[in-house]
């Protein structure tokens, strides 16, 4: 684990917008304190889920920024699992899986206006009402479905008949999808994607971690059979998100920030190599979204400040689902990450 040590110009910088080591020091105890039960939890993950350290970690981070995920991998990745361990963490929380398919209903959802004789209109919440929302293969749900996830997952509430309700805090969708299986799916609309944090990708375990999966697993347990135990309540992970937002991040970081996004814009005609490829850059969300997430990142790095690795720990989650590339990119099958790892080397640091 990473310690709060001194970093080139990182104090200094911080010391200049009124930021003192003695208030740096107070707060980094409190994050030791919190970043204890995150460390546990990950432990517990680990307890059905073979190495993906990388996607465990990134998980941990979207809910302390109070984000949503999308995991994307092919099936048998244990995509499923990793959530349903996640949940499992998490003591009194609610945990609800919805299978998207393509005649669901948005009511399937979020709930519908019932009558009854005697009780008149009263209304049934649907499975978003939950701390932990599970969609499963999201891509496979038509789009007035796509329409009442984007309500939820922007604004944390759902509108049933003439009534709006909140949703229960913490609240995460952690949605699922098949890249390889594309018939009778609906691409989710870029205004949806651009709401989760996260797009993360789920890859195939290296073959030792395959071997020890199936000496271990050789018959399908039952999740109590791993014995994960709970180690935080719904208002504790409410107060992580909410001392993140303290962790300090300096005006040099903002602007490096700034920098990543503004190389994704063609229409700024940067001359790095893979400028053509890009067809539209990424939007302000991204932006606030690799704030949020950097100082994540620094919170289970055990510091109360961000540094530059911070960002470039989260950018590919935060922006390879934002970048929009041409079809001469598909040809020549060109990926995102490349395109962020070409402008993380390009952009200065300070």
């Amino acid at each position: 684990m990473s310690t709060q040590t001194a970093h080139p110009n990182v104090l200094e910088k911080l010391t200049d917008e009124n930021v003192t080591a003695e208030k740096l020091e107070l707060l980094r105890e409190e994050v030791t304190k919190n970043n204890a039960k995150i460390i546990q939890m990950r432990k517990e993950i680990h307890k059905t889920i073979v190495g993906q350290h990388d996607t465990v970690n990134s998980l941990l981070r979207c809910i302390l920024a109070n984000g949503h995920a999308l995991l994307e991998g092919a099936p048998g990745t244990a995509k499923t699992l990793l959530v349903n361990s996640f949940a499992a963490t998490v003591r009194n929380a609610s945990f609800k899986r919805v299978q998207f398919t393509p005649d669901l209903l948005p009511g399937d959802v979020i709930g519908v206006t019932a009558y009854h004789p005697e009780k008149g209109f009263y209304t049934v919440k649907g499975p978003c009402f939950a701390n932990f929302l599970l969609a499963d293969e999201i891509n496979r749900a038509p789009p007035k479905v796509q329409s009442a996830m984007l309500e939820l997952m922007q604004e944390r509430q759902v509108t049933i008949g003439k009534k709006t309700f909140k949703l229960p805090k913490p609240f995460l969708v952690l949605a699922t999808q098949n890249p390889v299986e594309q018939e009778g799916t609906f691409p989710l609309p870029e205004a949806q994607v651009d709401r989760f944090l996260f797009k993360l990708i789920v890859d195939y375990p290296p073959e030792e971690d395959e071997t020890y999966i199936v000496e271990n697993n050789s018959t399908v347990k039952a999740m109590e059979e791993f014995k994960i135990n709970e180690i935080v309540d719904p208002d504790e992970l409410v107060s992580m998100q909410q001392l993140i937002k303290k962790i300090y991040l300096s005006r040099a970081i903002r602007k490096y920030i700034v920098s990543l996004i503004m190389m994704t814009r063609r229409q700024r005609k940067h001359d790095f190599k893979y400028a053509k490829f890009l067809a539209w850059g990424a939007g302000t969300r991204a932006s606030i979204s690799l704030f949020i997430a950097s100082k994540a990142n620094a919170f289970m790095n055990n510091r109360s400040y961000v540094l530059p690795e911070d960002v470039q720990a989260v950018v590919h989650g935060v922006l390879r689902h934002r970048i929009l590339l041409t079809y001469e990119a598909k040809a020549s099958k060109i990926s995102p990450d490349e395109i962020i790892d070409e402008i993380v080397n390009i952009v200065p640091v300070y």
